[in-house]
């Protein structure tokens, strides 16, 4: 499948973004970035549109989270990831523009899920499963308050972040239902991005693709 190559591209941008902002060391390439302070910024334009460098170390909206409740969310981005491979491969007929959002979406899922599973052991501050997800981009944006908190610029996001939620869009906008093997037994995909913050410091997290029933349509061709 040839939309593939889309999240190949997201993955690689995501992560070699990342690598730069946050600074490390690979030495089977030989290659070594110094990287950002944690919590240092760099002003792209201004302020409506600065380079933040933040890690998200716990969950939603400011709500820590236990290890365990850490170790379930990272086993459960794995499981989505796969579960929306797994749409992708069967959505063949589906119209391209469907098919390239999925790719958008997984593309940005395996961007983040890389984060949690391997940067803990990576920079050698958790084990496996336990790593924190790095943002960056930091956008101005009218003021506005979710759960009690109030936030004068939009939460910091990463290219992951924001390939997910392309996509998620194009999916919303596009989408149209596939014809299944019976009546009773037709589903379509919803990719929901839940965006989280912590202490001021935000991400966007791709947590799971669930389904839902719906009535018998034909099949869409490309």
């Amino acid at each position: 499948m040839k939309v593939l190559y889309t999240t190949i591209v997201v993955i690689l941008l995501d992560q070699v973004t990342k690598f730069l902002v946050k600074g490390g060391t690979i030495p089977l390439l030989n290659i070594q970035s110094k990287g950002m302070e944690y919590g240092e910024s760099i002003n792209v334009l201004g302020e409506f549109f600065k380079i933040t460098f933040v890690e998200n170390p716990g969950m939603a909206f400011g709500i820590d989270v236990n290890d365990s409740s850490k170790l379930i969310l990272s086993i459960f981005s794995l499981i989505a990831s796969i579960g929306i491979f797994y749409y992708l491969y069967k959505s063949i007929n589906q119209k391209f523009i469907v098919r390239f959002a999925l790719a958008l979406i997984l593309g940005g899922a395996i961007g983040n899920l890389i984060d949690r599973m391997f940067y803990g052991v990576f920079y050698g501050y958790a084990p496996l499963f336990y790593g924190r997800v790095v943002d960056f981009f930091n956008i101005d944006f009218i003021d506005f308050t979710i759960f009690g908190k109030t936030y004068d610029r939009w939460p910091i996001f990463n290219i992951a972040d924001a390939s997910v939620t392309i996509g998620a869009v194009l999916l919303i906008i596009f989408h149209k239902s596939v014809e299944e093997k019976t009546s009773e037994d037709t589903t379509k995909p919803i990719i929901e991005e839940a965006v989280v913050n912590t202490d001021g410091q935000s991400e966007t997290i791709a947590i799971n693709s669930i389904f839902e029933n719906v009535e018998n349509n034909k099949r869409e061709k490309d």
